[in-house]
């Protein structure tokens, strides 16, 4: 009887010192972290999905346009803001998010601190990115969260749309997957560091 407690008083005894020593990281960070990874492996997925899906419709317009064209004008084009008005990627089954990639830049505060932005779609082609030619705004809430890392001189890391308008006010420099729940609304920004702009 003496032997199994003396060994229950040990087991506790080094129960509590392991407790003392052990440093388990914040409930909240360990969820952010997991919810940041499956949000950029959805994303991927997403982005995959985009990119094939706009070849496939890009190619059937192509088979089936229309007879002579005018010659198109002279006038020098200009990176315009799409007349037409901008429909966000709608997740696919299952998913929470899709995305869309795009330079993000023209960036202003405006009314109640939300954070005004310009997008101009991308697509990428063996890692080069190339332009679309659509162009759109988007009015983010100033605590929209931003995963960045070229843009924080390479070291990752997490911060809100508000604290970037100055950065992201010149002109395009960054691309950006935007990642849009079902309802159109944009959850967050991922610097999309691991391409090369071409």
């Amino acid at each position: 009887m003496d032997d199994a407690t003396g060994l229950e008083g040990r087991l506790a005894d080094l129960a509590a010192s392991g407790r003392r020593y052990a440093a388990t990281p914040a409930a909240q960070e360990v969820r952010a972290r997991g919810d940041r990874r499956r949000r950029r492996k959805r994303a991927a997925r997403a982005t995959g999905g985009v990119v094939t899906a706009a070849a496939l419709a890009l190619g059937g317009l192509s088979a089936v346009r229309p007879g002579p064209q005018t010659a198109p004008s002279a006038a020098t084009p200009t990176a315009a803001v799409s007349a037409s008005p901008f429909v966000a990627p709608a997740p696919a089954p299952g998913e929470e998010y899709a995305s869309e990639l795009g330079f993000v830049y023209h960036a202003a505060t405006v009314k109640g601190n939300a954070v005004r932005v310009t997008v101009a779609q991308v697509r990428t082609e063996k890692g080069i990115v190339t332009r679309t030619g659509e162009v759109h705004r988007l009015t983010l809430k100033p605590e929209t969260p931003v995963e960045v890392k070229s843009m924080a001189g390479g070291e990752a890391g997490d911060l809100r749309a508000g604290e970037l308008v100055d950065r992201l006010s010149a002109g395009p420099q960054w691309v950006f997957a935007v990642d849009h729940d079902a309802e159109g609304r944009v959850q967050s920004l991922r610097e999309a560091h691991w391409l090369a702009a071409g």
